[in-house]
């Protein structure tokens, strides 16, 4: 395996946890098996029980493709360990289960995916498990609902739609009092702007099948952390059938050699296109952390490299009118999801928050007339251009 230590994060995404084989292949093949032969039962053993690390059996996560694009995983974003999974969500039930019991509490603050809201609020509670949910807006009353059964605290930052950023290090600190632990998802900000167990977190959680992935063909998830505590995660992971697929730790492996490039141009472009959103009569206001100003701006300013290629903005418009906006685009594609080449436009009401109350949506600040893009790799003055037809024509 090639040592990265101390390289860029350009260098560490193509070479981190690479395996030359047999053949000399440049990269880590694609090891498309189930299970993996011994040439003696004392081998067999000695991974069996902990001795030596190696290949065993794919559901176990023990296939040398998932183990080196896990070990990528890990160095590109800072962590002693990664676990990759089959999806986003498979990653985020397994580190609540591992860490939390019948009877446990859970805190999660502000705007989070449509998938996490329902996993907190309608699935843990059938084995006893409860969650409290905070807005953004009152973070200030963390400390009063941190309990002494409070195992996890659980955040999105930036956050989904709203491109709120929480304090990581502040947040952790207060968890960490109660014994806690801080799991964030970065998925909207990546490895390349944002290291959240550098500021205090415990376990960062990404939908890999967003800006890891990168080109809107695979379906994986990771949590990566201290391997104290990933162990009583991989458990969970190997019995209920969630590691990541050979062929999918294949590809995603593939994304990753180029994610800096990707993401560091994504910022560039999405920057561009929300300086010109906020000056354009009717957008009623831009939500992206490059924007930001007061105390968001000096969160972002110590914990980001990056605004990110995710931006939100609420028209002067109603419900309607702003889908005929949405309508109208030509090079953006109406579609869930996020993190692709292709930029993609969604309006939250109708995806990701469609399930949500009004009223709920209201108080969240998630608005009718809201629209998320995900900027892609097109040209920033094409995108613009695109915008302003679309929202100039009546």
């Amino acid at each position: 395996m090639t040592d990265t230590t101390e390289q860029g994060m350009s260098t560490r995404s193509v070479h981190a946890g690479e395996r030359r084989d047999a053949e000399g292949a440049i990269h880590t093949p694609l090891y498309n098996h189930s299970t993996f032969a011994f040439d003696t039962t004392a081998d067999l053993l000695d991974v069996v029980e902990g001795r030596k690390s190696g290949n065993l059996y794919t559901r176990y996560g023990l296939n040398p493709t998932i183990r080196s694009t896990e070990a990528k995983l890990a160095d590109i974003e800072g962590a002693e360990q990664a676990l990759a999974f089959s999806s986003g969500m498979a990653a985020e039930a397994a580190a609540f289960l591992a860490h939390c019991r019948t009877g446990d509490h859970i805190v999660c603050i502000g705007e989070v995916y449509g998938g996490t809201f329902e996993l907190l609020g309608a699935n843990l509670p059938q084995v006893g498990i409860t969650t409290t949910f905070l807005r953004a807006d009152e973070i200030g009353r963390l400390p009063e609902v941190l309990t002494g059964r409070t195992r996890i605290v659980f955040f999105e930052t930036p956050a989904n739609p709203t491109l709120t950023v929480f304090d990581i290090a502040a947040i952790s600190e207060q968890a960490r009092a109660v014994g806690a632990l801080t799991v964030v998802d970065s998925t909207f900000a990546t490895p390349v702007n944002q290291n959240p167990l550098q500021h205090g977190a415990d376990l960062v959680v990404h939908s890999a099948t967003k800006y890891l992935g990168g080109h809107s063909d695979l379906t994986a998830g990771v949590l990566a952390g201290p391997a104290e505590h990933l162990a009583p995660v991989t458990g969970w992971r190997k019995n209920l059938g969630q590691v990541i697929a050979p062929e999918t730790a294949f590809l995603l492996a593939r994304s990753l050699r180029s994610l800096p490039v990707r993401v560091r141009a994504q910022n560039d472009t999405a920057q561009a296109v929300a300086a010109f959103l906020q000056t354009h009569p009717r957008v009623a206001r831009v939500h992206y952390p490059g924007l930001a100003t007061g105390e968001q701006k000096r969160i972002v300013d110590a914990q980001m490299r990056g605004g990110g290629g995710m931006l939100s903005a609420v028209l002067d418009a109603g419900a309607s009118e702003t889908a005929a906006v949405v309508d109208r685009l030509r090079l953006f594609a109406i579609a869930p999801s996020l993190g692709g080449v292709e930029s993609l436009v969604t309006q939250p009401i109708t995806t990701t928050h469609h399930g949500l109350d009004p009223a709920e949506r209201a108080r969240r600040g998630i608005a009718d007339s809201m629209v998320r893009l995900s900027v892609g790799l097109e040209d920033a003055d094409d995108l613009i251009a695109d915008l302003a037809q679309a929202l100039n024509t009546d």
